[in-house]
């Protein structure tokens, strides 16, 4: 789930049941949206009819999206509900509408025409910008939980991951035919990123620990590299990445230089940039170490990187780029305005972090079967062997004792 994003100059992080968004620019009132409060489900004439008790969920705030151009945002919630936004000029709620089940990812398409909303059951439905009133269109369905959803940058293509370790790239206007499938990871895949300045590729993360570079158009697996091999890559300290590392976030800087990869537990980030030429197309740039472990980051318009630390005194940091390294930047214009609106949701914002974020629960269990297989016909074996050894035994026995008797 992710927790901060930007929206233009927006800072948007949700906390519990509240969306907030505090302008990083400019002095400008926070918005603050509270999905407790929010429209309600209305009644259906079948559960009326029937007498069934209305479902309610806790209003928690599960997934949130903006528009390629910053002018939209969207967001779903425990209590199925999907609220449209427009940020600029001013907040908006444009509408409220309701889903079949719980959304795990939203992603509006890059002409902003339609969002894409992926549930737990692993349906994908797509909703109308420019009609806000009008129910989802079911498009296509995985058979275990979808965890992220993407888009071509031309619209031609929709991607989505799933539990079961499968990327499916279907033809977003017919999605029944599938493109391709991007296959080889072990473990669940928990992000999708498409690079603005590689539009053929994409970069995958997964529960296995390693993120891979694909051609998604052909299902052609371009490069794979494992986050915690990465031992040589520069560092400024002596952090390591856990053995069982699962990679939860990846952002992208807008000028598509830099790759942010998060893993779940571990206190550092590892930075990637891209090479058109040669093998190695997907190459480590440097490792940054932090006091404590991240829960979620993003990039700012400008190329700054917010970091959001499981920390009580100091939870949010920015980072900046130069002279080939990331260095803290305390002195970030209206730092001061957004801490100051951040300390005021933390609390809220700490607890629903801790309660979601973790992904290990997804962590599907290895079993080799073969080795118990051989394992147990060899002891069928060996029994059959002492069975058959049994009868020869006592024959020999009994011949013996017949030479040994004495005659009368």
């Amino acid at each position: 789930m992710a927790a901060l994003g930007f929206s233009g100059s927006w800072l948007i992080f949700s906390c519990g049941t509240k969306l907030v968004a505090v302008d990083t620019t400019q002095s400008r009132e926070a918005f603050v949206f509270d999905c407790s409060s929010a429209e309600k489900k209305p009644k259906s004439r079948k559960d009326e009819d029937s007498g069934a008790a209305e479902e309610t969920g806790s209003d928690r705030v599960l997934a949130f999206c903006t528009s390629p151009s910053g002018k939209l945002l969207a967001l779903t919630d425990d209590s199925k509900r999907l609220v449209l936004f427009t940020c600029e000029p001013s907040w908006r709620c444009i509408s409220t509408r309701f889903v079949v089940r719980r959304c795990t990812a939203l992603q509006f398409s890059n002409a902003e025409d339609a969002l894409l909303v992926a549930d737990k059951s692993g349906d994908v439905y797509s909703f109308s910008v420019a009609e806000p009133q009008l129910e989802g269109e079911l498009k296509m369905g995985h058979l275990s939980m979808l965890l992220a959803v993407t888009t071509s940058p031309d619209d031609r293509y929709i991607i989505s991951a799933d539990r079961d370790e499968k990327i499916r790239v279907s033809r977003l206007g017919s999605p029944y035919n599938i493109q391709s499938f991007c296959l080889g990871h072990r473990q669940f895949v928990s992000a999708l990123l498409v690079p603005p300045t590689h539009p053929r590729w994409l970069l995958s993360g997964s529960g296995d620990g390693t993120i891979k570079l694909w051609d998604y158009e052909h299902g052609r697996r371009l490069q794979s590299c494992d986050i915690t091999a990465l031992e040589d890559a520069p560092t400024a300290g002596d952090q390591k990445v856990s053995e069982n590392a699962t990679v939860s976030r990846l952002s992208c800087s807008a000028d598509g230089r830099f790759v942010a990869v998060l893993c779940e537990r571990v206190p550092a980030l590892q930075f990637f940039t891209f090479h058109h030429d040669g093998e190695h197309k997907l190459v480590p740039h440097s490792r940054l170490p932090l006091p404590h472990c991240p829960l979620d980051l993003t990039f700012d318009p400008e190329g700054c990187l917010w970091v959001l630390m499981d920390c009580d005194d100091v939870p949010l940091q920015v980072y900046t780029h130069s002279q080939d390294c990331w260095e803290r930047n305390p002195d970030k214009s209206h730092l001061s305005t957004v801490m100051e609106v951040f300390r005021e949701h933390w609390g809220a914002l700490e607890a629903a972090l801790r309660a979601s974020t973790r992904l290990d629960h997804l962590q599907r269990e290895s079993f080799d079967n073969v080795a118990a297989y051989l394992q147990k016909k060899q002891q069928r074996l060996q029994e059959q062997q002492q069975k058959r050894a049994g009868p020869r035994h006592a024959n020999a026995t009994k011949k013996t004792k017949m030479v040994e008797e004495p005659s009368s």
